[in-house]
């Protein structure tokens, strides 16, 4: 009797390479698919780029452009590679600052987030330099000037977007706005520091001196008493010699005596003059603090620098008004502050200025377009794509 074969079959290499061949997709697979797929894939792609058009057209943001001029006034550019570089890290700052204060301008709080980030100035605010960087590559070494026309800016074109062209065109002006008070506020809150830190630091100092300057000169009063009575006591020795002589000198003493007694009225009325100096300092600091203890309440109430700077010009145009005829020495200090406010006004308003009005158009057609097509026509792909792989799942249980 014949004992039944329970060998199973073991799977050759043929069957394993029918089955890895039969896992590829075969060139043919692709055209047939490409065939079969062809119009659905491009009726997708036309719908998405039309999707894609109308979402640019119905949601896409319009964006304006600005352009400011950094004009040279007096042989100086409003900005320089410098400032700029500090104005593009304070501003953030600053705008940050309002913010958080709630003094952002009305229906403006929003634009005002977007100026606090730092990234928000470096992408959107675009300097034009006299040379790029390829006319220095090709011009180097020619002339030492070129360097600081390579750094030196000509304009700074600013950029901003709207849901519309008037509200780009209002935020874009809103932006340059910011940019010249904002700087100007900067600028004023560090002359005012500057004035503050006098207020505090320099009133020791000078008091110091003049304290010195009193004992010193209390020396030489006792010492011009000295002289004048030995002077009575040997009025033989009444030539002047008119050699000049340091009176501290060690070889004074054995000059004549008149002579002695008029170099040391010399060093007592250099001390005198010296104590006026300082006390007119004293008084120039007082009219510094008189300033300061008006100003610096203005400068916590607005942020806007060249609405402050007009405040602080009528404030100074009142203590001027109040000084006494003759008083050079506080004309000195206020025609110095004076100064020194309208530069920073001309800087920000007639060294930034914009000689034409700012443009705005909708911009991303072709980019939210193709956007659309290729994003439509993958989708579709792998719709197509996984309908056949859930087919031919399907087609495999129904044969198991």
């Amino acid at each position: 009797m014949t004992e039944p074969n329970h060998s199973s079959r073991t799977p050759s290499s043929t069957d394993e390479s029918d089955s890895i061949g039969g896992a590829e997709i075969s060139l043919l697979d692709i055209v047939t698919f490409v065939q079969s797929a062809w119009k659905k894939l491009a009726i997708a792609a036309v719908v998405g780029a039309v999707l894609g058009l109308g979402n640019w057209y119905f949601l896409g943001s319009y964006q304006a452009e600005y352009v400011l001029l950094n004009n040279n006034n007096n042989n100086s550019y409003a900005l320089d590679l410098v400032s700029w570089k500090m104005l593009q890290k304070s501003l953030p700052n600053l705008a940050d600052q309002i913010v958080e204060d709630n003094k952002a301008p009305q229906d403006q709080a929003f634009l005002y987030k977007a100026l606090s980030n730092e990234q928000w100035w470096q992408k959107n605010v675009l300097p034009t330099y006299a040379l790029s960087k390829a006319d220095t590559k090709d011009l180097a070494g020619i002339s030492k000037d070129l360097d600081a026309a390579s750094t030196t800016i000509l304009s700074l074109t600013l950029t901003a977007s709207g849901s519309s062209k008037e509200q780009s065109i209002v935020n874009v002006r809103a932006s340059a706005k910011f940019l010249r008070s904002g700087s100007a506020y900067l600028q004023i809150r560090s002359l005012l520091n500057g004035y503050e830190s006098q207020t505090v630091s320099a009133v020791a100092d000078v008091q110091q001196k003049i304290t010195s300057t009193q004992i010193e000169m209390g020396y030489q009063q006792e010492r011009v008493k000295s002289l004048e009575e030995l002077h009575k006591r040997f009025p033989g020795g009444a030539n002047i010699s008119g050699q000049v002589v340091d009176p501290k000198d060690s070889g004074a003493k054995y000059l004549p005596l008149a002579t002695q007694i008029v170099a040391v009225n010399n060093d007592i009325n250099g001390s005198k003059e010296v104590l006026a100096r300082l006390q007119k300092r004293l008084e120039q600091i007082g009219l510094i603090k008189a300033f300061i203890d008006q100003a610096i309440p203005l400068q916590d109430q607005t942020f806007d620098g060249l609405a402050l700077d007009d405040q602080l010009l009528v404030i100074e145009g009142s203590l001027r008004s109040k000084l006494g005829k003759g008083d050079a020495n506080g004309q000195e200090l206020l025609d110095q502050l004076h100064s020194q406010l309208l530069a920073i006004q001309v800087r920000f308003t007639k060294g930034l200025e914009a000689n034409t009005a700012p443009t705005a158009s909708k911009k991303g057609m072709i980019k939210s377009t193709a956007g659309g097509l290729v994003a439509a026509f993958f989708l579709m792909l792998l719709a197509l794509l996984g309908q056949r792989v859930w087919v031919s799942i399907k087609s495999g249980g129904v044969k198991s």
